[in-house]
């Protein structure tokens, strides 16, 4: 008998076939749910190994897919993983297995960022079933919005999906939705001026895309007034220029953490998912607004009439047209699942 235990799954082979109480397509089911989170520049920064015996995933972030410039902390790279990770939860739980999560799991292993195990069984709340549904037709919308603003209800389920995850949303007044405007148009163009900064955009944002980053059809237009609430992905790509106009006054909101560890980032990522999904089963898009969070002026973002916290994401949300979906690279590229020993 082998007693070497080997590996399937990226670099190179096939997957082998868990146990019968957790069969590969369940396995394979619930990745593909978690691998439609959203990503910065959509690198989806994640990777996934699935231990049989333990009935355990663990969630790993993928160097070779780190922003040097755009996110040289890898605060970027958790958030992603921790939206990937709420999914992954769902998706356990809508498949009748309760999902037991640790975070930053071995001190020793700065890439492994979670386990989560399979314990069971669970019955899935309509909630959890209802946010597992939205999964699919979650978007990064970046196109204008109407100017009706989001009800007060439907912020205060936001707010709520939030705290469920221990971070804090805030929806910042008029004064102070200018301010982080401000911010962010300030944020980018240091951000521009940085040649590492715009290649590494041309990298991942334009073009005919089908397995990673942002296709060119899903970015924004150009604002002829001015700047648009939404980055520029294509500062110097060449090709027509498409204009549309904007909201006058986009609606915001903050997402923050009473600290800012790495297992801190991971919760803010599990949270930010949460509002995501709640949101978009309100019918109310979203777009990320984070170039004032990727400068060393990051603190500035922080709402000073507010208690001491750290700002880890800034929403545009909104009313718009439907959008299409970013690609995603196949399940057999991001899982991993080891051989049972004596296989081969």
């Amino acid at each position: 008998m082998n007693r070497n235990r080997t590996f399937a799954g990226p670099p190179g082979g096939k997957p082998a076939t868990p146990p019968e109480n957790v069969p590969q397509h369940v396995v394979e089911e619930l990745v593909a749910a978690a691998i439609l989170a959203p990503s910065m520049h959509n690198t989806q920064p994640w990777r996934f190994r699935f231990e049989p015996a333990s009935e355990t995933f663990e969630l790993s972030a993928d160097p070779a897919r780190t922003l040097r410039f755009g996110d040289p902390d890898g605060r970027a790279v958790h958030i992603a993983c921790g939206a990937a990770l709420l999914n992954l939860r769902l998706a356990a739980a809508v498949a009748g297995r309760d999902p037991v999560v640790r975070l930053i799991p071995a001190v020793t292993q700065p890439l492994l960022l979670a386990t989560v195990r399979l314990a069971g069984p669970w019955q899935a709340k309509p909630g959890e079933i209802e946010l597992h549904a939205a999964m699919a037709t979650r978007r990064t919308n970046r196109s204008p919005f109407s100017g009706r603003p989001v009800a007060p209800g439907i912020l205060a389920e936001l707010v709520a999906a939030a705290r469920m995850e221990g971070a804090v949303l805030h929806i910042p007044d008029h004064q102070e939705t200018a301010r982080l405007l401000e911010l962010a148009r300030d944020a980018e163009r240091i951000l521009l001026a940085q040649p590492g900064y715009r290649a590494e955009l041309a990298e991942w944002a334009g073009g005919a895309r089908d397995r990673e980053g942002i296709p060119g059809d899903a970015l924004a237009p150009h604002d002829p007034r001015g700047p648009s609430p939404v980055r520029d992905f294509a500062p110097t790509q060449p090709g027509p220029v498409r204009h549309a106009w904007f909201e006058e006054w986009p609606q915001l909101a903050v997402l923050s953490t009473q600290s800012s560890s790495r297992a801190d980032w991971l919760r803010a990522g599990q949270a930010l998912q949460r509002v995501l999904l709640t949101a978009t089963l309100r019918g109310v898009a979203a777009s990320p607004l984070t170039q004032p969070l990727e400068t060393p002026d990051a603190w500035l973002v922080r709402d000073p009439g507010s208690s001491f916290e750290f700002p880890q994401m800034i929403l545009r949300i909104g009313y718009g047209l439907p959008v299409p979906h970013s690609p995603r690279r196949p399940v057999s590229e991001v899982l991993s699942i080891p051989l049972a020993e004596g296989a081969g």
